[in-house]
């Protein structure tokens, strides 16, 4: 997708920022901009999905939080953890929202609860992307994630 009315894709050595009003088309398009980046970085299916459905839970929580519409500054970025030889390739997920108020927290439903009805989404991110946080900046909040490889090998 071109650079539009609330759309800034900027690509980085490991992978891309983007600034994004939250609608529809454009997180359908993150998505796919995701999808290419990591295919194009040689990340497995897995990986990959597993990136997606991180950033599409971060970007469904801004919007329960601020609102249709909200601005954000979404990271991905493929890059090792750690240095030399013991370093262990994963994707890095960012996702910044202006609201810092409302902090995601851990906890919620179980995953399993057939009862719930909602509140399954940071339960997930916590299996993807154990030890996940979040930072306060001064314009909002960052969520930053870190999905290490080996989920490829169904972890």
């Amino acid at each position: 997708m071109p650079h539009s009315l609330g759309w800034y894709q900027t690509p980085t050595p490991s992978g891309f920022v983007l600034h994004l009003t939250a609608t529809p088309d454009h997180l359908r398009a993150t998505r796919t901009l995701i999808s290419k980046t990591l295919a194009d970085a040689g990340v497995g299916e897995d990986l990959m999905y597993s990136a997606q459905l991180v950033m599409s839970e971060l970007c469904g929580n801004a919007v329960r939080a601020c609102g249709d519409f909200v601005p954000l500054v979404a990271e991905v970025g493929v890059m090792p953890l750690g240095r030399g030889d013991d370093a262990e390739r994963g994707v890095r997920v960012r996702l910044h929202d202006p609201y810092r108020r409302m902090l995601p927290v851990r906890g919620g439903v179980q995953l399993d609860d057939p009862e719930a009805e909602s509140g399954r989404g940071l339960p997930l991110v916590d299996l993807l992307a154990p030890g996940w946080r979040v930072t306060g900046t001064p314009v909002g909040k960052q969520v930053r994630c870190w999905i290490p490889e080996q989920q490829e090998n169904g972890v």
